[in-house]
């Protein structure tokens, strides 16, 4: 019965699906997530209430404070998916976090990626009149202690402009709240940011206020470099957000998030009927935490920078999306996978145990195999 009237839900949410079979999905799904209360952790909980109203399922979510913390219950099995962010992306790579001995390269899987109308950039003090990215300039920019991929981001972004670290006034933080309290309190004028997280919204509305530095999509120059530098970007025009509205949008930087992802040994069945239901019943979750409209069909790219699930593929395909060209591009991602992976194997075997020793003689070692493979070497120093 449960299973008939899921069907039916799902045909009613969704009229492409009719004619298919029913979505079916165990009883409980965990997921992990960043912390309650961010907005991974809502959008989540929207999708999961959508998911109890037509198909009876529990989506259980565990909260993770990072990176790590959001991957290792994956990783090790505790849970099928995450909805997680950029970090998809750098433990593909192997770099950061997760060029440690316990890490390396991880052969992750895309379900779905969140295209929403947030931008994620660097957010500034209005009263430091940066005006544009080049502006930051002997601005006092923060730097996240033990966060390296917002530290990453905004390296990434200077460099599209030909700024580095010493062209700024680094002022480092224990965490991203403080950093943001910092520029707030008057301590930083610039800091990585999603335009809809509180913290923007508070810094709006203090006596600074808040301004977005332009990155104009047709800085075509700016964005050849950023693209190499950092292939997980891509052009964003912001529409949502504290300091945006759709009759004033920002163009600068963004990427996906969060990222529905799993690894390539994710049951197929499971991950092709879970993308069938965030496709079938978005309409049901979509208004219901900010930036949910980025799960819509319309708005997934296949020409990321991480492979596709093979399950999640064939949902895709079936919805009318996924095309014979975009096999091509997940191929080629799959290989720059297993090209990682093969280095990684030959690299750890007689590795030095320190840990700073392993981590710079794992990003040689990996440059030198993307590079023997014709493939584009990222991160190195």
């Amino acid at each position: 019965m449960r299973l008939r009237l899921a069907a039916l839900a799902a045909c009613v949410a969704f009229p492409a699906y009719a004619q298919q079979p029913q979505i079916q999905l165990p009883g409980t799904v965990g997921v992990t997530a960043y912390d309650v209360g961010s907005g991974g952790y809502n959008q989540a909980v929207a999708i999961g209430n959508a998911l109890k109203q037509h198909l009876n399922v529990n989506l259980r979510i565990l909260p993770g404070r990072n990176d790590v913390a959001r991957q290792a219950p994956v990783r090790d099995g505790r849970v099928p998916m995450s909805f997680h962010g950029v970090g998809t992306y750098f433990s593909q790579e192997g770099v950061f976090e997760f060029a440690s001995r316990d890490w390396g390269p991880q052969p992750v899987r895309i379900l779905l990626l969140n295209n929403s109308d947030q931008i994620l950039t660097i957010a500034t003090a209005a009263d430091a009149n940066i005006q544009t990215m080049r502006d930051l300039r002997g601005k006092r920019v923060v730097y996240v202690a033990g966060a390296p991929a917002l530290n990453a981001n905004v390296e990434a972004v200077m460099a599209a402009v030909g700024l580095t670290w010493n062209d700024v006034q680094r002022v480092q933080f224990g965490g991203y709240g403080p950093a943001m309290q910092g520029i707030i309190n008057g301590q930083a004028d610039a800091g990585w940011a999603s335009s809809i997280s509180g913290p923007l919204f508070q810094l709006e509305a203090s006596p600074r206020g808040l301004r977005y530095p332009t990155f104009p999509h047709s800085d075509t120059e700016a964005w050849a470099r950023l693209r190499e530098i950092a292939p997980w970007f891509l052009p964003g025009v912001g529409r949502e957000g504290a300091g945006i509205t759709p009759d004033k949008p920002v163009e600068s930087t963004t990427y996906p998030y969060p990222i529905l992802m799993g690894y390539a040994t994710l049951d197929e069945g499971l991950a092709y009927n879970f993308t069938r239901a965030m496709l079938a019943f978005y309409r049901d979750y979509a208004g219901a935490a900010p930036g949910n409209n980025g799960w819509a069909l319309e708005r997934q790219r296949f020409d990321w920078a991480v492979p596709y699930h093979p399950g999640a593929v064939r949902a895709l395909r079936e919805a009318g999306a996924w095309k014979d060209e975009h096999d091509a591009h997940n191929q080629a991602l799959i290989r720059r996978q297993e090209v990682l992976a093969d280095a990684w194997r030959r690299y750890a075997q007689g590795a030095p145990q320190e840990a700073a020793a392993f981590a710079e003689g794992w990003m040689r070692a990996r440059a030198e195999a993307l590079r023997a493979a014709n493939l584009p070497v990222v991160f190195e120093k």
